[in-house]
C-alpha cells in the first residue's frame, strides 16, 4: 500500500468507548458456554435484553450481562473479553497493519488478520469474530459462498459482513448488499468510516451503505 493509502487510513476515530451491548456470541465468550445456551439464557428471561428491530439478532447490554454472572456464580474476569472481535481478510500486508494498529489503540477492538479465504475460515472458527471485513476483490473470495458457509456454522451466524473493494462497481456492491453483506466500503477509506459502519452493523443489523 502506498504512502497516501497508509495517511487515509492511520488515525483512529476520536471518541469511541468500549462496547456497551455484547452480541449472543461475545457473551457465549465472556462466559465460556455455547451461542445456543446464552440464547437459552436469553429466552427464559435470565439474561435480559433485547431483540434487533426485524431480525432475531439478540443483544445483551454488558451492565445486564454482569449482574447475571454475579446472581449465578460466574467468574466476571472475561469481561475483559468485551471488546468487538473483527476479522480483516486482506492480501496487503501494508493495508492490514496500518488498519490493525489504528481499530485496536483504543482497546475497543480484537482484531486478527488473514490474507486468504483459506486462513479466514480457521480464524474465523477459532475467534469467532462479530465483524468480518474482506477484500471481496481477493482472488479466492467468493463473496456468496462466504455467507452461505457463515450463515451455515452456529457459532458465527450472527458475525456481519463488511466488504471492501477498490474495484468493484456501484451495481456490484449493491448486489453484495443483497447477498447478505451488512456494508461495503471503498478502498482507500478512513478507519473512522470503518468504526462508525462497525458501530452500525453491529447495533442495527444490515446497514446499506
Amino acid at each position: 500500500m502506498g504512502n497516501t493509502q497508509e495517511s487515509k487510513i492511520a488515525k483512529p476515530a476520536n471518541g469511541t468507548s468500549r462496547k456497551a451491548v455484547l452480541t449472543t456470541g461475545q457473551v457465549a465468550k465472556i462466559c465460556s458456554v455455547a451461542p445456543r445456551t446464552v440464547s437459552k439464557w436469553f429466552d427464559s428471561g435470565q439474561l435480559r435484553g433485547y431483540r434487533i428491530p426485524g431480525s432475531k439478532d439478540r443483544r445483551i447490554p454488558v451492565d445486564q450481562l454482569l449482574r447475571f454472572m454475579k446472581e449465578h456464580g460466574i467468574p466476571t474476569d472475561g469481561l475483559e473479553l468485551a471488546s468487538l472481535g473483527v476479522l480483516i481478510v486482506d492480501n496487503d500486508p501494508g493495508f492490514s497493519s496500518v488498519l490493525t494498529e489504528a481499530l485496536t489503540a483504543g482497546g475497543d477492538y480484537s482484531v486478527n488478520v488473514a490474507d486468504s479465504a483459506f486462513e479466514a475460515g480457521i480464524l474465523a472458527q477459532q475467534h469467532q469474530p462479530s465483524v468480518i471485513v474482506v477484500d471481496v476483490s481477493l482472488h479466492d473470495v467468493d463473496a456468496k459462498n462466504l455467507v452461505k458457509t457463515l450463515r451455515s456454522n452456529e457459532q458465527l451466524t450472527d458475525a456481519k459482513l463488511i466488504a471492501v473493494s477498490g474495484a468493484h462497481t456501484e451495481g456490484q456492491c449493491q448486489s453484495l448488499l443483497q447477498e447478505g453483506f451488512a456494508g461495503f466500503l471503498r478502498k482507500p477509506f478512513e478507519v473512522k468510516q470503518l468504526q462508525q459502519l462497525i458501530e452500525k452493523v453491529t447495533a442495527n443489523g444490515s446497514t446499506p451503505h
